[in-house]
């Protein structure tokens, strides 16, 4: 590694810096630009106010709208961006007439500097990385005021090292890191475009579109990351046989994530199951609220969310309510007493569907006779609803309430168990009472 330590570039950083104050900063032309640079603000708030007035209005009239961009970070670096392009266009202005124009520049570069901030601190979930990325976009948009930002990249050009036979300084790394900051934001508002347009515009099933939604986002970020690296002139042969290695290493060590990863990939193939189906696996029955490459979500009904892995659903009896269509069969078994009135009964029954509103009459409920008990006559209520995603238990109960209030308003009598005791043979017995002693 090769650092030199010379005391004129720290020198020359001082004087430079002395020399911008003193025939830049106290000028009367300087005090315009920082007028200039008002307006703009000004400008710039006022043309933000109406940007969102009608992103509002789309929000309002379009839920998809809202659902898909309403977490997009560059909705809140409209502002300074707006006012970016009306520095841009008065430096530009300044240039062609040959007016100073040092003020505007160094607006701009504070504005971009604070876009960037914008941009990715926000999203940054370590509050420690995110604020040393501050400082150093802070540190690099004073270098640029300053006119520092030649002398600094000669110094950190003399800073290298040898990785292979690749030469690599601090400079490299740190335009990468640049590049890699850029390429990230890129990638992530892309595939948030593609999600939105796969939602809206596809006309794909809701599984090909996460399918797909996936298989863009890795692609993106995939791309990114051999972009930056061949940026850095590494040779991605080396990465290929070290990631074969490191892959087999770790297949061994981590077989269940991989085969969760890829029984995810299958379930997004195959369709078995996609977000909204109402699924039954063992004790668990809820809602599929999302497909993770991990595990899938099921919200249940009284608000717990089960965490699936994606292997249980591929090799495991699942049993998928809302696989194929929506409209699934109830079954009530229902008993009365011997002794109570059949056809009364069925009659009862059948009016009793007619009062729950999730019951469909087409196709129309049915009672079947289905068999004689110890105690009762056993029948079968069968009915048939829509939206088994609001449940199923529900819809029993609100029909056995019903019959309960039916068969006690008109004499119907629901069994219990009960025994009949036969004697055939009851031997003699003699009672003697005390005043025939003797």
């Amino acid at each position: 590694m090769n650092i030199p330590f010379d005391l004129v570039s720290f020198e020359q950083f001082s004087s430079q810096a002395r020399e911008y104050f003193y025939h830049n900063v106290l000028s009367w032309a300087m005090v315009v630009q920082i007028g200039v640079i008002a307006l703009a603000i000004f400008w710039a708030h006022n043309a933000t106010g109406a940007v969102h007035s009608w992103l509002t209005r789309q929000q309002e009239q379009h839920p998809t709208f809202q659902e898909s961009f309403g977490e997009i970070p560059f909705l809140r670096v409209i502002e300074p961006m707006l006012a970016m392009i009306f520095i841009w266009i008065a430096s530009r202005t300044a240039h062609h007439l040959d007016w100073a124009r040092e003020g505007l520049n160094a607006g701009l570069i504070i504005l971009i500097a604070l876009v960037f901030i914008r941009l990715f601190n926000t999203q940054m979930r370590n509050r420690f990385w995110a604020k040393i990325l501050v400082v150093v976009i802070w540190l690099w948009a004073a270098l640029y005021v300053f006119h520092l930002m030649e002398p600094w990249n000669n110094i950190l050009a003399h800073i290298d090292f040898q990785l292979g036979t690749v030469q690599i300084s601090l400079l490299s790394i740190y335009r990468a890191f640049i590049l890699a900051l850029i390429l990230y934001w890129l990638s992530r508002h892309l595939s948030m475009i593609w999600r939105f347009w796969l939602r809206t515009a596809s006309g794909l099933t809701p599984a090909v579109q996460v399918l797909l939604y996936r298989f863009g986002t890795i692609f993106l970020f995939s791309a990114s990351g051999v972009f930056v690296l061949h940026y850095l002139g590494l040779d991605l042969t080396f990465f290929a046989l070290f990631g074969g290695a490191l892959g087999l290493g770790l297949g061994f060590g981590l077989q269940k994530v991989f085969a969760n990863l890829i029984s995810g990939f299958i379930l997004l193939a195959d369709k078995s199951i996609k977000p909204g189906d109402v699924i039954e696996l063992k004790d668990t029955y809820g809602r599929i609220n999302f497909l993770g490459s991990r595990y899938v979500s099921v919200l249940t009904r009284n608000g717990t969310e089960h965490l699936i892995p994606n292997e249980n659903l591929v090799t495991g009896e699942v049993i998928n309510w809302s696989h194929s269509q929506d409209l699934v069969r109830l079954r009530i078994p229902i008993g009365i007493a011997y002794g109570s009135d059949l056809d009364k009964a069925r009659q009862l029954l059948l009016e009793t569907t007619a009062d729950v509103k999730r019951v469909l009459p087409d196709p129309k409920p049915s009672c079947l006779l289905v068999g004689f008990g110890d105690n009762a006559v056993n029948l079968i209520l069968q009915v048939w609803i829509n939206d088994p995603q609001n449940g199923i238990n529900n819809v029993k109960s609100d029909l056995l309430w019903g019959i309960w209030q039916r068969f006690r308003a008109n004499g119907i009598e629901l069994p219990f168990p009960q025994r009949d005791l036969n004697l055939k043979s009851i031997p003699e017995i003699r009672i003697q009472t005390k005043g025939e002693e003797g």
